[in-house]
């Protein structure tokens, strides 16, 4: 028999999935154009009161053009449009940040690996950067009682495989924030309750 009739190993993607990526990118760029507009149309509501002369104006005009590109020539007052995309842009740069840190970190990521050659259950994730930043969870095969799918329909629909151990304990181990198919839990679950030869509940 090989490794494959012993061992079982699932990865659990985390936030490292194509459209966290594409819209912590998509927030970042939208987020410089908005504080960019904002300055510029600070920047252009001063050089245009501040009364300089000839030849300081002639001096930044180069740096006004610049900031008229985003602008629009001077289109956007300053308060209150241009303070609240400085607003926006800076909460949006902010949450971004946070964004890409936890993609960095890949919080939620792991593996599930269900070993029969060594008679253990291992739980795997990444958590946030301290203390808890491994989650490793450690059980035995006994300790399965059976495999329980859940299924919740509708706009915010959930599927979760849960490992339903002695004592009424539960524990999720599908990924969070990327749902799986209806097909794939069902094949999914039907092939780990085979493996650990244990009982299917909830489909």
């Amino acid at each position: 028999m090989n490794q494959e009739n012993f061992i079982r190993r699932y990865f659990i993607v985390g936030e490292r999935r194509l459209s966290n990526y594409w819209w912590a990118t998509v927030i970042l760029l939208g987020s410089i154009g908005f504080f960019f507009t904002g300055i510029s149309s600070y920047i252009s509501t001063s050089l245009n009161s501040s009364g300089l002369d000839s030849t300081i104006e002639n001096k930044l005009s180069g740096l006004s053009s610049l900031f008229e590109y985003f602008n629009g020539n001077g289109s956007i007052n300053f308060f209150p449009q241009g303070l609240l995309m400085c607003f926006y842009g800076s909460l949006g740069f902010l949450l971004s940040i946070y964004w890409w840190c936890l993609i960095f970190w890949n919080v939620g990521g792991g593996f599930n690996e269900f070993n029969k050659k060594e008679n253990f259950i291992r739980i795997f994730r990444w958590g946030y950067p301290g203390k808890n930043r491994k989650i490793d969870l450690y059980y035995t095969l006994k300790d399965v009682e059976s495999i329980r799918v859940e299924i919740q329909q509708g706009l915010d629909s959930q599927r979760t495989i849960f490992l339903k151990l002695k004592g009424s304990r539960e524990i999720p181990i599908t990924g969070i924030g990327q749902p799986l198919t209806l097909q794939e839990i069902e094949k999914q679950a039907s092939e780990l309750a085979n493996f650990l030869q244990v009982s299917l509940e909830g489909l």
